[in-house]
């Protein structure tokens, strides 16, 4: 969740899509533009499977120019693919 965080603050698209499951994977990703991101809280996750685990998260952002904050808070699903960790999907809180 962290480096997907990490990815977002750093306008990493490559990366982002590598780590989305291919099931779930959209066939591309637009980011806005000038975003400022303002921090990441992870508040829970806990396993729901040997390869499956949940992360509940809030992360703030703010639109360019001066417009208010955001807060996205949501519960995003993994699955663990020969070793390695990918976003499947979430639902918002």
């Amino acid at each position: 969740m962290r480096s997907r965080y990490s990815a977002f603050v750093r306008g990493d698209r490559d990366y982002l899509m590598a780590s989305w499951h291919p099931s779930t994977r959209p066939a591309s990703l637009d980011l806005e533009p000038g975003v400022r991101w303002l921090g990441l809280q992870v508040r829970d996750h806990r396993e729901t499977g040997p390869d499956r685990a949940e992360v509940e998260f809030v992360a703030r952002s703010r639109p360019p120019g001066s417009g208010p904050a955001h807060r996205l808070h949501e519960r995003s699903r993994f699955v663990r693919d020969q070793g390695r960790w990918y976003y499947l999907d979430g639902d918002l809180r």
